[in-house]
């Protein structure tokens, strides 16, 4: 079992930043995945943003030039940095873990952006 624990969240006006983290812990292989999906009120769980034990990263195109993922193996956490923040980012963002096929989710954590 994994456990994520998400923090980081809260309201921010149009144009701010902010920055999640999510920390595992229990039964963590050291290959594995890492990241951000969000949910929009009355959409999909979308993918925001995910990174490999070794660095890989992929980004959803719509935060591309405006998040950053990154991740401390040691500490088993991963990081998002969100900068020029729009109302649309509005969702909860969950953390992710995948390893062997597996997959864990943290319970998330709301972003709110006013305009």
């Amino acid at each position: 079992q994994v456990q994520l624990v998400e923090s980081g969240g809260g309201l921010v006006q149009a144009g701010g930043s902010l920055r999640l983290s999510c920390a595992a812990s229990g039964s963590i292989f050291s290959i594995n995945v890492m990241g951000w999906y969000r949910q929009a009120p009355g959409k999909e769980r979308e993918l925001v943003a995910t990174m490999t034990n070794s660095g890989t990263t992929n980004y959803a195109v719509s935060v591309k030039a405006r998040f950053t993922i990154s991740r401390d193996n040691v500490k088993n956490t991963v990081y998002l940095q969100m900068n020029s923040l729009k109302p649309e980012d509005t969702a909860v963002y969950y953390c992710h873990y995948r390893a062997w096929s597996l997959d864990y989710w943290g319970k998330g954590t709301l972003v709110t952006v006013s305009s």
